[in-house]
């Protein structure tokens, strides 16, 4: 695991009553952070474990040694590990600066969204993939979300990110069940050109499956995750194509977010340099 020296010691970003937002300093809370994420992924969703997952309950891949991983963590509950008391980890983001990426193989998304030529159009930003994101299912509410987004936007400032991007996924492998969804993100939140990127050919699900006039708004609106939906009211864009994921039980969608286009009110709300939580 990439737990560089500086991460040992990473700064608390931010703290909301017993909650605290931090990145991993150690590959114990990496590990414990890809317990939460089995937990959410392959015990209460859908997703399809493997024998090794399964005996390990650990949901890992190869890039989680690349990135950073975004922890949340409540002090009001502890568990002692190796003799000494721990705060509970309840939530988790996933981190992956354009830098390393470059340098080891490339961004996860590429394996389903051709994201090459969106940054080859933007040679001076720099790039930030998120994803794995999840929390336990008792603290999915406005306070840990809130944490989790300040984490996020403190990391942000502090490695100078231009652009914000990754895969999010709507539970559910028919795209017809999805028509609502994905046509009203085709036609309301399609990406311009220059932050536009695609569904691999061979993986692409079309997402304009309903006619614009079609659409219940709200509807649409109702079937979005809640994670999808803060993307959205940030300013975030969606790529041209859907992609179903088996192994998770999910359809994804590339959301990309350019900073310099997030709404001025959430920029205010969080602090131009990140301070409401801090």
């Amino acid at each position: 695991m990439r737990i560089s020296p500086l991460d040992r010691v990473a700064p608390t970003y931010g703290q909301l009553g017993t909650l605290e937002v931090r990145l991993a300093r150690t590959m114990g809370e990496v590990r414990r952070a890809q317990q939460i994420r089995y937990e959410v992924f392959y015990e209460e969703m859908a997703a399809q474990a493997d024998p090794f997952t399964m005996a390990t309950r650990r949901d890992r891949d190869q890039f989680d040694s690349l990135c950073d991983h975004l922890l949340v963590l409540d002090h009001n509950v502890t568990a002692r590990r190796f003799r000494k008391t721990k705060p509970r980890i309840v939530g988790t983001y996933r981190l992956l600066r354009q830098q390393i990426a470059e340098h080891n193989g490339g961004f996860y998304s590429k394996s389903e969204f051709d994201i090459a030529p969106m940054i080859a159009r933007h040679p001076d930003l720099n790039f930030l993939e998120l994803g794995r994101s999840c929390v336990l299912k008792p603290y999915r509410d406005k306070r840990t979300v809130e944490l989790l987004w300040h984490g996020a936007w403190s990391y942000t400032l502090r490695h100078n990110v231009d652009v914000l991007f990754g895969c999010a996924s709507l539970s559910g492998t028919n795209p017809d069940d999805l028509k609502v969804p994905l046509s009203y993100l085709y036609h309301h939140h399609l990406a311009p050109e220059e932050w536009r990127s695609s569904a691999l050919t061979k993986r692409k699900v079309e997402m304009n499956l309903m006619p614009k006039d079609e659409i219940d708004v709200k509807t649409a609106l109702r079937a979005l995750p809640p994670l999808i939906k803060g993307y959205l009211r940030l300013g975030a864009y969606v790529a041209d194509g859907a992609v179903v994921d088996h192994q998770f039980g999910t359809t994804d969608v590339m959301i990309v977010l350019p900073v310099a286009g997030i709404s001025h009110r959430y920029i205010k709300y969080y602090g131009a340099d990140a301070t409401r939580h801090a």
